[in-house]
């Protein structure tokens, strides 16, 4: 009875090493694949960014209506002796101080 115990003791422990011993075991392989996964789709969305990105470069460099928006939107351009630019700050404080 007691050698059957440690047969399957033996057994256990055997199977168990199979799995989860050595260098990597079986969850560190099921964490690199999850990790794997995470940064493929990571890449992906970078790579649809850059694309994008480049497409907004291509016409800023090309495009005089997206530059002329952004002249106007970034820089306060106006277009010559026809257009007016105003400005609005923030209202002075026009409040008293009082002295304490």
């Amino acid at each position: 009875m007691l050698a059957r115990v440690a047969l399957w003791a033996v057994v256990g422990i055997a199977i168990y090493f199979g799995l989860q011993g050595g260098e990597w075991s079986s969850t560190d392989l099921w964490k690199q694949r999850q990790r794997k996964h995470e940064l493929a789709a990571k890449t992906d969305s970078l790579s649809r960014e850059v694309d994008s990105l480049k497409k907004v470069l291509r016409a800023i460099q090309t495009d005089r209506s997206t530059q002329e928006t952004l002249a106007r939107e970034q820089f306060g351009m106006v277009r010559g002796d026809r257009e007016i630019l105003y400005r609005f700050g923030a209202a002075a404080d026009t409040s008293p101080v009082v002295a304490r």
